[in-house]
C-alpha cells in the first residue's frame, strides 16, 4: 500500500521544473533550490525523457600499462603571455578546455585576444569565435592592441552547428569561444545561457577538443555575487577554471586558478590595463606602495600572499576627532569586521584611548584587497600611528595575525614574505615568534627580524625604533 510520501512525489521522468544554476530537477515549482540554495532559479522545463540502457561495446583502444603512455602530447605550450602561462602551469595543454570567467568589461576579451595573437605568432592556427560582438568590433580592438596576425582567424557565430563547422574547416590548434552563454544548439530546447543549452554547448566543444587534441578556451559570465553563471556542472566538465578579477576604478587585474588539472590551483597572475591593451606584471609590488620623501603617520607595509605569490602592500589609516554621537567608520580594500576587531583589541589590549570618539578611515594602496589575517599587525600599527600622530618608521614591514587576547599569531609562508621584503629593500620586519624556535631560518641580508609576541610588544618595538 503506498504511503503519503510516495503518493505526493512524482517519478523523475515527470519532473517539469529545473534549477537554472545547478540543474536539479523538481516535480513542482519551488521558490528556492534545495541543492544550491539559490532563490528564484527554478523554471519550468519539459518532462525528462528516460534514457535507454547502455550496453557494453568494443573499446576504441586497448588498455595498457600507465608507464607506456606517452606524455609528449600533454606538454604545455606557452601562449606567449607570461602571467597567463604562470597561472596555467607553463602554458596551455593541447586538448585542454579552459573556462575563463569574470565581470563584464573587466578585460577578458582583451586578454584572450592578445594571447590568441601571441599563440598564432608561434605558427599555430588560432580561431576566435565571437558571439557577443561583431567581427568588425573585434577587429577594431585587435588594431588597438596590435593583435593582428595571418594565423589568427575570426568568426562571428552564435549557432553551435556553425561553430563546429568553423572548427572542422579551419582545424585550429587553439579555439577561443567568447562566450559560452551566447552559443545555442538547435538540437535542444531552452534559451541561450540556460542549463540545457550551456550543458550541450560545453559538452560538444569539450568532445571536439579531446578528439582533435585542440586546446579550447571558453569565456563565461559571472553572477552579481561573483560566482560563475550557469550550471555548476560546467566547472566540473572543464580542465581549468580561471577567475579574472579587478576593480574598474583601478588598472590592476588578477587572474586566479580556481581549478587546474595540469598545475597548481593556488597561483595568480597580475596584469595592468592600458589604453593599448593589457600588460603582464612580473613584479607588481610597486603598485601597492605610495612614494613619499619622509614617513607619514598612519601608514604601515605588510606582505600578503596571493596564492603562492608574495605581494608587498601598504595599509593606510586616518583617525580624527569627531563631535558626532556616532563617529564614522569607513574602509576600502579591507574587511570592515576585521577592522572593527583590530580597533577593539588596540584600545583594550594596547592601551590606545580615544578611538571610541574618533572617526576612523582605513584603506589599501593601489586597489589591492587584503583579506588574510596576516595583514592584522600592519593594520593595527597604522591605526596606532594615526592615533598618536607618529610615523611607524622608514623601512618597516609588519606581518602577523592579531588575536582577541592581544597575542600576535604565526601565519603561513613567513619566510617567503620576508624574502620578498628583503628583496625590495626593507630594513626591519616585525613578525610573530617562530613556533619552531628557529628565527624563521635566520636573518636575511639587510633585513632585521624582530619577533613580537603581543600587541604591546609590537607598539614598543615601533616606538623605540622611531626614537632611534
Amino acid at each position: 500500500m503506498p504511503t503519503a510520501n510516495s503518493r505526493a512525489r512524482k517519478p523523475d521522468s515527470a519532473a517539469s521544473y529545473q534549477c537554472t544554476e545547478c540543474g536539479t530537477q523538481y516535480a513542482k515549482w519551488v521558490g528556492r533550490c534545495g541543492e544550491c540554495q539559490t532563490w528564484g532559479s527554478v523554471e519550468e522545463r519539459g518532462a525528462a525523457k528516460s534514457a535507454p540502457k547502455t550496453v557494453a561495446t568494443m573499446p576504441t583502444q586497448k588498455a595498457r600499462p600507465i608507464g607506456e603512455v606517452a606524455v609528449d602530447d600533454a606538454a604545455a605550450v606557452p601562449t606567449g603571455v607570461g602571467e597567463l602561462d604562470r597561472v596555467l602551469g607553463g602554458g596551455i595543454v593541447p586538448g585542454a578546455v579552459v573556462l575563463l570567467a569574470g565581470e563584464p568589461g573587466i578585460g577578458k576579451s582583451t586578454l584572450l585576444l592578445e594571447a590568441a595573437a601571441s599563440y598564432a605568432a608561434s605558427g599555430a592556427t588560432t580561431l576566435v569565435i565571437t558571439g557577443e560582438e561583431s567581427a568588425a568590433q573585434v577587429r577594431l580592438r585587435a588594431d588597438r592592441i596590435n593583435a593582428v596576425h595571418p594565423n589568427l582567424l575570426l568568426a562571428a557565430e552564435t549557432d553551435l552547428g556553425s561553430v563546429l563547422g568553423q572548427i572542422e574547416a579551419v582545424r585550429p590548434r587553439l579555439v577561443i569561444v567568447d562566450s559560452v552563454q551566447t552559443i545555442a544548439s538547435a538540437a535542444v530546447d531552452g534559451t541561450p545561457g540556460g542549463v540545457t543549452q550551456v550543458r550541450e554547448v560545453a559538452a560538444s566543444l569539450i568532445r571536439d577538443a579531446k578528439e582533435r587534441n585542440m586546446a579550447c578556451v571558453l569565456v563565461g559570465h559571472v553572477t552579481k555575487d561573483g560566482s560563475i553563471a550557469g550550471p555548476r556542472i560546467l566547472e566540473h566538465l572543464v580542465d581549468v577554471v580561471l577567475q579574472f578579477e579587478g576593480d574598474r576604478a583601478s588598472s590592476l587585474r588578477l587572474i586566479r586558478a580556481v581549478k587546474n588539472r595540469y598545475g597548481a590551483s593556488d597561483e595568480i597572475g597580475c596584469f595592468e590595463m592600458h589604453d593599448t591593451g593589457i600588460r603582464g606584471l612580473s613584479d607588481p609590488s610597486g603598485l601597492f606602495l605610495s612614494r613619499r620623501p619622509v614617513p607619514v603617520p598612519g601608514t604601515c607595509v605588510t606582505v600578503t600572499l596571493e596564492g603562492r605569490r608574495p605581494l608587498v602592500a601598504e595599509v593606510q589609516a586616518l583617525v580624527t576627532k569627531s563631535s558626532a554621537p556616532t563617529p564614522r567608520r569607513a574602509s576600502s580594500g579591507l574587511d570592515t569586521n576585521r577592522v572593527a576587531m583590530i580597533l577593539a583589541v588596540l584600545q583594550q589590549r594596547g592601551g590606545i584611548g580615544g578611538l571610541a570618539t574618533s572617526e576612523i578611515y582605513s584603506a589599501t594602496v593601489g586597489g589591492v584587497r587584503l583579506t588574510e589575517p596576516a595583514a592584522d599587525l600592519a593594520l593595527m600599527l597604522a591605526l596606532a600611528s594615526a592615533t598618536v600622530n607618529e610615523p611607524v618608521g622608514e623601512g618597516v614591514v609588519a606581518i602577523g595575525e592579531v588575536g582577541l587576547a592581544g597575542e600576535v599569531r604565526p601565519v603561513t609562508g613567513v619566510r617567503r614574505r620576508l624574502t620578498e621584503a628583503a628583496r625590495l629593500g626593507f630594513k626591519t620586519a616585525l613578525v610573530p615568534p617562530d613556533p619552531d624556535g628557529k628565527d624563521y631560518g635566520g636573518n636575511l641580508a639587510g633585513l632585521s627580524i624582530v619577533e613580537v609576541g603581543d600587541v604591546r610588544a609590537a607598539l614598543h618595538a615601533v616606538a623605540t625604533g622611531a626614537r632611534r
